[in-house]
């Protein structure tokens, strides 16, 4: 395969039974074959867009000072700012060229998942930023519901087998800025090193240009490249083990640009979709046989969420 599939959540939603089943064949073959694809007809309007990027690009614009005292300490990350070459990918000891913010769950009627997530950090020389930031957020939530739904259709479970676990889940936003490249990066640091990602499905915005990669089975980078009114989609490590990768988490970067674009900023916002902690991620027992025996350890979200944080170096042993 040498490029995404592209597909459109109207065909699910259309209340069109062809239609739906299209869209369900659709998305479950390309994450089969490359576990990534663009989507159209999801639930962010353009001016909710436009208004992210600008807070975004106002919140990484404050002076470096300002930034760092929204970098909490002892909570691996998981809101507020995360400063530059912070973040590594697993296996590899060089930071990634980029910083990074955290917007997490706004739970709902459940106060012990209240209690168990640091709560979102409000910053206070920008007023609008919090709240564009949890609009986003819940409409990019929004969607993923439903592409998970499409998704237990083709595994063969009832649609809503997702539903309860993603409710109040742990998911984050994470709008990062890739500054413009100064100097010859150390160590071969790229702005994202190839990795997988940990969650279930993540959704991102601002794939536009070039410097997103997605490796296909050959081994050949691609890249994933979406239209301005689509969304990239993938399968994230969480889902690849619970289908026994019948649903393939794809190894993708985010690479350095032509010397000529090094004096220029890059924006992308993924938000990654996570179940609540004590989902179990155990190998789904029917997509286990003779020819596909049980590829994982049995492990629940919370437990492999650690140690990713752990191997990417955001929490230290």
């Amino acid at each position: 395969m040498q490029n995404i599939p592209s597909v459109d959540l109207r065909d699910f939603l259309s209340g069109d039974p062809e239609r739906k089943q299209k869209f369900v064949n659709e998305i479950g073959k390309a994450y089969e074959d490359i576990g990534f694809v663009a989507l159209k007809g999801h639930f962010l309007d353009d001016k909710l867009v436009d208004e992210l990027y600008g807070e975004v690009r106002n919140f990484f614009n404050l002076p470096l000072e300002t930034k760092k005292t929204y970098e909490i300490p002892g909570i691996g990350g998981q809101r507020g700012y995360v400063s530059f070459g912070k973040e590594h990918a697993k296996g590899r000891s060089a930071g990634d060229l980029k910083e990074f913010w955290h917007f997490g769950q706004y739970v709902q009627d459940n106060p012990a998942l209240e209690a168990e997530y640091p709560a979102n950090v409000e910053v206070k020389e920008l007023p609008k930023f919090n709240s564009v930031g949890k609009e986003a957020y819940q409409m990019l939530e929004k969607t993923g519901i439903y592409v998970l739904r499409a998704l237990a259709i083709y595994l063969g479970l009832d649609e809503f087998y997702f539903d309860n676990y993603i409710k109040n889940g742990n998911s984050i936003l994470r709008p990062i800025h890739y500054p413009p490249i100064t100097d010859e990066p150390a160590d071969g640091a790229v702005r994202a090193a190839a990795h997988g990602d940990i969650n279930l499905i993540t959704l991102l915005m601002g794939a536009q240009g070039k410097g997103l990669q997605v490796q296909n089975h050959d081994g050949q980078w691609i890249d994933a490249i979406a239209e301005p009114d689509e969304l990239v989609i993938n399968v994230g490590d969480m889902l690849s083990r619970h289908t026994n990768n019948k649903l393939k988490s794809t190894i993708h970067q985010v690479v350095n640009p032509p010397r000529e674009l090094w004096g220029t900023s890059r924006f992308s916002i993924p938000f990654f979709m996570h179940p609540i902690s004590e989902m179990k991620l155990d190998v789904l027992e029917h997509t286990i046989d003779e020819n596909h025996p049980k590829q994982f350890e049995d492990i629940t979200a919370g437990e492999f969420l650690h140690e990713r944080l752990v191997e990417l170096g955001l929490i230290k042993k």
